[in-house]
């Protein structure tokens, strides 16, 4: 463990077969050790880890001065037994995980691998297996070390691996051995083999391995495709041999395998703090107490002296004072507990298991559950303002399937008529015996192009069979099973298949394939691998009649800039046909090709084999030598793909955004199929205000993009504050590209960067108040400018403005950056989801990273702090586990806080009326035992446990996740609070008992005032006040809570009259002095009515301003849980009732929201469900959008949520004045309002539980048919007068959300009561006004009327 390390290497230098050799550099052997401990560093080891904890250094400084006898008055066990008991669970808890590491690593370490040593095979352990051995591998057998492929029994030296152990990907990968030693006959002539590899020193990078051989006087080039990697498993290969290059901790797997970045919670680091600031609060108590201790010496103990001097270290009243802090430093030690950190591990371990074990969470398809990977964030899940996503595998299901081509100039794949009946599936099986039956495909031209010959028809599918690196795998004679590194590269092979051109088989240099049923075998000369920097990927073939071609496909932002001139007017129509496949949400590639001669080829193989020998630089030397050889090539045409959306995810996407969560997509596809997955899964929407693309090429550009953009929403902003209808109108003069997005305007205006320095960027305050719906997409070259250290503020003012955006042909790095850019810039809690190893980076970056076990391998999901398989189990995340985790994790502290300050005071108070000698008012067992046994479990199965809502209710009323946003349930302000509420109660707890006992006597006439029964009498009221409280504040009983609660109770009753047992005096006489007074003390009826009135006084003004809070400033989840109970009272009263009246009327409404009329958009290649988020963002059904209506409520709102929002600089809005709210309401209802959805529609719910939906309904002779037709609600648009009308107007609004009882009530039993909490749920939900009194009059008979407006606007 204390070895030393050798210094870093600069470069490996291996020599086969010579152990003698190779030890000389110290090289790490192959035995891996990931356990922390052994048996003799353990206790060491992990009690100096756990006193690097602030809290046990300082609990451990306690008890050294509780050892001080001149200081102490408690005993040293009041502190070591808790101090003990928190040491020994984390010890235990460390030692579990390290036993189980050390059973891994044995595991591990004694598999067998056979070495060649001495000319002849042995069998070794790995932990044995050195560097520079030669080792055999056999088929399914894991690779025990990074070895070179030196031999294979499979022809041209080729083995096959699997690499899911290191990337998560279950395809076969092939890898060839050195061209030297890939034939030397007998494999046992590798016993003699000597060379000398010279490669790069230990690194993570997986996909890359620079190194040279020399053997024999030659030099061979060494890269990743003749490496063997740790963790991989030796598929469809007999056997290989291999040279051990990098062993144990040196493999790439164990260079991968460093621990993340400790991520901490808001809540921990406030936490921390308070802790600091707690201590200071006991330092100062204890000075206080000290002077006073000081003062009382020197006025009063001094008198005395005579006979009762001072202990003999203490010979003044300063020093005296000086023992005395330090006393009471021990004394008051619990207003920081050492069980709160304990408490709060097992809290957010409960919370763990709950994500682990929830049903809801569980894929069946994939055979997944959800994975809570960390247990120190569940709470920050509760926080969540920005999401960022990746798009593919995340948003849609990474399974592609072949959909349209274009081939020199003509589009396939097309549908005649999509109105008219479902095109029937080709049948490729006359065609073609060998097609996949189930590849589907409906434009039959594109078959009869290819049966009838067409050349550039069969160019284009022998481009597509010849240009990938899959991997054929026959499981039977005549099927073959493609394994591809990529779902595109596989479409797009068995595409090929099917229309004629099927890949067969590859070798190191050949690629056989069929062409319209003839084998033809091509040599394969070069293949120019794909890369994120490339963005394509080629190979050169030879054909059989001796012709060069090289064959290219990639991005057609790439790929046709390097067409030859002439092939301009085919590049303008196949540039069309890539934009409509975008427009369609489909993935597409453009395919090239180029012909060359020997002379090109040798000369270009030349420098390709020089760039390849380059020992340094080889990377970006081989890429110019691919960029010399990709120009001048013809176009072929485009393919385009088809990735659907996954189940779940506009609705998901809604409901999140209706939570005030931002989401930004981070894609690499282009901007037009960005833009079209983005209205295809509901976050653009066509009723936006505006959707904003930056495209600029320079830094000038993109910052005048930006600002302008900017500019446009605040002029925006400012007119719909000022409720002017102009407003939208700059919507229809935009210039729009594609479908209906607006392009940035002012990108190619002459004098644009004049404009630009002359035009500074708004204020701050401007940017804050925008309101509107507004989206924004930026490609990346432009979004690689916004980066810039001088332009990261106008990207962030702008694109945090707007509701949604979307980052396109983003690398990597640059969704990691932009990650960091909204932490650095922004005071919220980000989340990143990507499912792929290009998203690792971005979920790192994050505050939580989450990630997806899908199509792209585990790599994401092994680098999240949670992981699931379907991007819509994210809103039960957050709004279900996150919102309650954060609501319990809050809770906790503030009870726990609360009880502890009540606890500890009383020992402040009565230093003033015990000389300030020290002295505690209650036993130390109570002391030891109070945070331990007596108030522990009530507030731990509280913060596991406890709940505000039901799950269902957390997702149709998505708001109810805003205080976590803003941070409201536990904050420096909920702390002082709770400690002002513990202090209180102190005071209570002490003043009481002490009035009352002081002239107190027993019926015997015996005075009660004694310091026994005080303690006793306090410590009674104590336990049984924060009791209560904690049954007053928790709002979800269950069985377990009942025992913690009540149990806890029973045991302090039960351990204190055992502590005052003759039992115990008998066995320990010289500890339990006080035999009978619990007894004694507690029969008295003046204790009992002591501990009532200290009770009461305590819980009275609590529940008072309670009761309070519920009347005046209702939380929302306060008027859910009322409503709730409405649900079930009503339920009962109407379960007898027959309501097929308000069902029916409900479905007609239903019915008519789930039609959606032509949109302006073109229609998405996607097959999706369409479900609730239509319905919250659909321009045709509903004009006043989610956000519109959330930006109605917070302009008509003086709750405390958008008050305190308001606070943040967060879309805050100036409030029209009365006469504009009441003018505009006419016209909204006559006319510009379309059927509104229900409430749960809006709210973030399905549409089938709408708010009112678990009522019930009235019976048939109390029940108001609801008028639908036109003809009955035409004369209700007309008011009555002028006074009337704006109340009508605000009432129908308000009605077609919250249906009043008025409505479906004609008699019989009275809403009224109903009606006026109906008001105060309305107002907490939407912030509106004056609908209670409205609603009261409707029972009036004016209803009738009420009725019809209500119809209109269902």
């Amino acid at each position: 463990m204390f070895r030393k390390r050798p210094p870093p290497e600069e470069e490996r230098r291996v020599r086969a077969n010579d152990r003698e050799y190779n030890e000389k550099f110290q090289y790490a052997s192959n035995c891996i050790v990931t356990s922390k401990y052994n048996i003799i560093t353990f206790l060491p080891v992990n009690l100096f880890e756990q006193f690097q904890e602030v809290a046990n250094t300082y609990f451990l400084f306690l008890l050294i001065l509780q050892l001080i006898p001149q200081i102490s008055s408690l005993s040293w066990f009041t502190t070591i037994v808790p101090l003990a008991l928190v040491l020994s669970i984390t010890a235990v808890k460390d030692a579990t995980d390290d036993y189980f590491r050390h059973k891994s690593d044995n595991q591990v370490n004694n598999r067998q691998s056979q070495v060649l040593i001495r000319g002849s095979l042995q069998n070794e352990k790995w932990m044995n297996v050195r560097v520079g051995d030669i080792i055999k591998l056999e088929n399914n057998q894991f690779v025990a070390a990074d070895v070179l492929l030196l031999f294979s029994s499979e022809p041209h030296g080729l083995c096959y691996i699997e690499t899911a152990e290191l990337d998560g990907e279950t395809n076969m990968k092939v890898r060839q051995s050195v061209s030297v030693t890939s034939e030397p006959g007998d494999p046992n002539n590798l016993a003699s083999f000597d060379g000398e590899v010279v490669c790069e020193p230990p690194n993570n990078k997986l996909d890359r391995f620079c190194g040279t051989l020399y053997w024999r006087d030659k030099k061979y080039t060494l890269t990743n495709q003749n490496m063997l990697l740790r963790g991989c498993v030796l598929r469809n290969t007999e056997a290989c041999y291999g040279l051990v290059i990098f062993a144990g901790p040196d493999t790439k797997l164990m260079q991968n395998s460093g621990r993340t970045k400790f991520k901490r919670t808001s809540i921990d680091r406030l936490m921390n703090t308070l802790v600091l600031w707690i201590f200071g609060f006991l330092v100062c108590m204890g000075v206080i107490l000290a002077v006073g201790n000081a003062v009382w010496e020197r006025e009063v103990g001094s008198l005395f002296q005579s006979y009762l001097p001072w202990d003999p270290p203490v010979d003044n009243f300063l020093f005296s004072a000086f023992l005395s802090f330090w006393s009471y430093v021990i004394i008051l030690n619990t207003v920081v507990p050492i069980s709160l950190y304990v408490s709060v591990e097992v809290i957010r371990l409960g919370h763990s298991y709950f994500i682990n074990w929830d049903q809801q969470m569980f894929c069946s398809q994939c055979n997944t559950a959800a994975a809570a990977r960390t247990t120190t964030l569940n709470e920050e899940l509760g926080q969540v303002e920005y999401i960022f996503s990746d798009k593919t595998g995340t948003l849609t299901q990474n399974i592609m399937s072949f959909n349209k081509c274009s081939i020199n100039g003509q589009t396939y794949g097309e549908v005649a008529d999509p109105l008219g009946p479902q095109p029937k599936k080709l049948d490729f099986t006359p065609f073609n015996p060998l097609a996949d039956p189930g590849f589907c495909f409906y434009d039959d031209t594109l078959l009869e192009s290819v049966k009838v010959g067409d050349s550039h028809t069969h160019e284009f599918f022998r481009l597509l069979s010849l240009c990938h690196t899959v991997m054929s795998e026959e499981k039977s004679e005549g099927e073959l099973v493609y394994k591809a590194q990529s779902p595109d590269e596989g479409a797009l092979v068995a595409a090929a298949r099917n229309f004629g051109f099927m890949f067969c088989s590859r070798t190191p240099g050949t690629i056989t394939i069929r062409e319209m049923g003839q084998p033809v075998t091509y040599t394969l000369l070069a293949i120019l691998d794909f890369n994120n920097i490339r963005k394509r990927m080629s190979v050169i073939v030879r054909n059989p009649e001796g012709r060069i071609r090289l064959y290219c496909k990639g991005a057609d932002t790439v790929l046709l800039e390097r067409l030859h001139p002439c092939n301009q007017e085919l590049m303008n129509i196949t540039s069309d046909h890539l934009n409509e496949y975008a427009a369609d949400g489909l993935r597409t590639l453009a395919l090239a090709y180029r012909d060359l001669t020997e002379d090109e080829w040798e000369a270009w193989a030349e420098s390709h084999r020089c760039a390849g020998k380059a020992t340094s630089c080889r990377e970006d030397r081989l890429a110019a030598t691919y960029d010399q050889i990709e120009q001048d090539m013809m176009l072929l045409g485009a393919t385009a793909i088809e990735d659907k959306l996954q189940e779940g995810v506009p609705e998901t996407i809604a409901i999140l955004s209706l939570a005030n969560i931002k989401i930004w997509v981070l894609t690499g596809d282009k901007q037009e199929t960005a833009v079209n997955i983005g209205y295809s899964c509901k976050m653009l929407t066509d009723d936006m205000t505006e959707v904003f693309i930056i495209s600029g090429h320079t830094v000038q550009s993109v910052r005048q993009e930006l600002r302008r953009a900017r500019e446009r929403m605040i002029e925006l902003s400012r007119t719909r504050d000022g409720g002017k209808e102009e407003g939208t109108g700059g919507w229809s003069e935009a210039c729009f590209m594609g479908n209906g997005v607006r392009e940035g305007q002012g990108r190619d205006v002459a004098g644009g960067v004049k404009q630009l320095q002359c035009s500074p960027p708004p204020p701050s305050n401007l940017t804050d108040n925008i309101s509107g719906e507004f989206a924004l997409v930026i490609n990346g070259h432009s979004l690689a400018h916004a980066l810039e250290a001088d332009m990261e503020t106008e990207f962030v003012s702008t694109a945090c403005a707007c509701k949604a955006v979307i980052c396109c042909r983003v690398t990597p790095l640059q969704k990691a950056q932009v990650v960091e850019l909204i932490k650095k810039h922004k005071k919220a809690v980000t989340l990143a989801i990507g499912d792929g190893a290009n998203d690792v980076g971005m979920i790192k970056s994050a505050h939580i990273g989450v990630g997806i076990s899908g199509q792209e391998g585990i790599q994401a999901a092994l680098a999240s702090d949670y992981s699931f398989s379907q991007f819509r189990f994210l809103q039960r995340l957050l709004l279900v586990h996150g919102r309650w985790s954060y609501l319990r994790m809050c809770r906790f502290l503030c009870y726990f806080f609360y009880k502890n300050f009540a606890f500890t005071m009383v020992h402040f108070w009565f230093g003033f009326f015990c000389g300030f000698s020290a002295q505690t008012v209650y036993d130390q067992y109570f002391i030891t035992l109070y945070n331990i046994v007596y108030t522990s479990l009530p507030v731990l199965a509280m913060g596991i446990f406890d709940q505000d809502v039901p799950d269902h209710r957390s997702l149709e009323y998505p708001k109810l996740y805003e205080p976590g946003q803003l941070n409201l349930l536990f904050n420096k302000r909920e702390f002082f609070i709770c400690i002002a509420q513990g202090i209180y109660t102190s005071v209570v707890l002490f003043f009481v008992p002490y009035t009352v006992l002081s002239d107190a006597t027993q019926s015997t006439g015996v005075p009660l005032a004694d310091h026994q029964t005080f303690a006793m009498t306090t410590a009674t009221a104590l336990v049984i006040v924060v009791s209560v409280q904690i049954a007053l504040g928790t709002g979800f009983w269950t069985v377990i809570n009942h025992v913690c609660v009540w149990g806890s109770l029973g045991s302090y009753f039960t351990i204190m009259f055992a502590l005052h047992s003759q039992t115990l005096f008998r066995i320990f006489p010289s500890q339990f002095h006080f035999v009978g007074s619990a007894q004694s003390t507690l029969l008295q009826p003046v204790v009992w009515l002591t501990i009532a009135l200290a009770t009461a006084i305590c819980i009275v003004p609590v529940l008072a301003v309670r009761f309070l809070k519920l009347a005046l400033r209702p939380r929302l989840s306060d008027t859910v849980r009322y409503t709730q109970l409405v649900r079930q009272k009503k339920r009962k009263a109407v379960s007898r009732s027959a309501g097929g009246g308000w069902r029916s009327a409900g479905s007609v409404s239903e019915g008519r929201l789930g039609t959606r009329g032509g949109s302006r958009r073109s229609g998405y290649a996607f097959a999706h469900q369409e479900g609730f988020g239509e319905l919250i963002t659909s321009g045709k059904n509903m004009r006043l959008s989610s956000l519109a209506l959330a930006t109605f409520a917070s302009r008509h709102s003086s709750s405390w949520i958008d008050t305190l929002r308001r606070k943040k600089h967060t879309h805050t809005h100036t409030p029209p004045s009365t006469s504009e709210e009441c003018s505009s309401a006419p016209s909204c209802v006559s006319g510009s309002v379309p059927p509104l959805s229900n409430s749960s529609s809006i709210l973030g719910g399905s549409q089938d539980t709408p708010i009112e939906e678990d009522v019930g309904t009235a019976s048939a002779q109390n029940t108001q048919t609801v008028p639908t037709s036109s003809a009955q609600t035409q004369p209700a648009l007309a008011p009555d007068s002028e006074a009337t009308a704006p109340q009508d107007s605000a009432l129908a609004l308000s009605t077609g959300i919250f249906t009043s009882p008025a409505v479906r009530y004609h008699g019989g039993d009275s809403p009224g009561g109903w009606t006026v909490s109906l008001g105060t749920v309305q107002e907490a939900l939407f912030g509106w006004k004056g609908i209670a009194v409205h609603t009261n009059a409707s029972n009036s008979p004016g209803a009738p009327s009420v009725a019809k407006e209500t119809s209109q606007l269902e």
